[in-house]
């Protein structure tokens, strides 16, 4: 199986994904189911002593359902990772390197049981050992991948448009020369910065946003990493222009 994956950019820069092994996934995968027992064990244990016995009982008839819940909402919302995940270092991601989407989340957790087939995740590992990016049916399907995420350290929020306006956008001015183009390509960089090593991170800023913030005259601020600044043109850009 190939354990690098390349993935170019849409700012052409080429960056390299080390693909998680399927020891480290069956690993991280048995650590969450442990880690799901244990909370369904304390969860229904409590109901029962506070006389939740209704709970209880809905609990255990749609207790098929609990683990593909648990997957989705860990993944779907902690950025691809679960508990066992993040002890392994590894982490979901969409194939070009973007973080991952709920919607993802969801197709590739509801298809956990076509891996299981005939036998014991038989059919997963087939794939993933032939699969260039080792996915298993349910990454095909979702169009995402796994993999180690080693030493990197996420300091910076994704999406620039988690907030409807970003308290630094009064320091980036009026942006009326700014093209949609650029916006793609800034959005891009904002969505994609706290998986990227520091080294592109550092080559992005220079080759992408450099020129745009010369041009744009726009200041560096004491104390505030440029990857704020690039947030608040997204996100202002996006709302002026209707594009959110």
């Amino acid at each position: 199986m190939i354990h690098e994956v390349a993935v170019l950019t849409p700012e052409k820069v080429s960056l390299s994904y080390r693909v998680a092994r399927a020891g480290s996934r069956i690993q991280a995968h048995l650590l969450d189911l442990l880690i799901f027992g244990a909370l369904v064990w304390v969860c229904t244990f409590a109901l029962g002593a506070l006389g939740m016995e209704f709970v209880v009982s809905l609990l255990q008839r749609f207790g098929l359902f609990l683990p593909f819940i648990f997957f989705i909402l860990t993944e779907g919302l902690w950025n691809g990772n679960t508990l066992g995940k993040k002890a392994m270092k590894i982490r979901v991601v969409m194939t070009d390197g973007t973080p991952l989407t709920f919607r993802a989340a969801v197709y590739r957790n509801f298809l956990r049981p076509a891996d299981f087939l005939p036998a014991f995740y038989t059919f997963g590992l087939i794939s993933m050992f032939i699969n260039p990016r080792g996915q298993r049916l349910g990454d095909i399907a979702a169009d995402t991948m796994v993999i180690h995420t080693g030493n990197e350290k996420p300091i910076f929020e994704v999406s620039p448009h988690k907030m409807g306006i970003h308290p630094l956008e009064q320091h980036v001015g009026e942006l009326r020369s700014m093209s949609l183009e650029e916006y793609v390509a800034l959005k891009r960089l904002a969505d994609r910065f706290p998986q990227l090593s520091p080294q592109y991170q550092a080559k992005l800023l220079e080759t992408v946003w450099e020129p745009f913030r010369v041009r744009s005259q726009i200041s560096h601020l004491d104390g505030v990493h440029d990857v704020y600044l690039i947030e608040a043109v997204v996100m202002k850009f996006g709302r002026l222009h209707k594009l959110v």
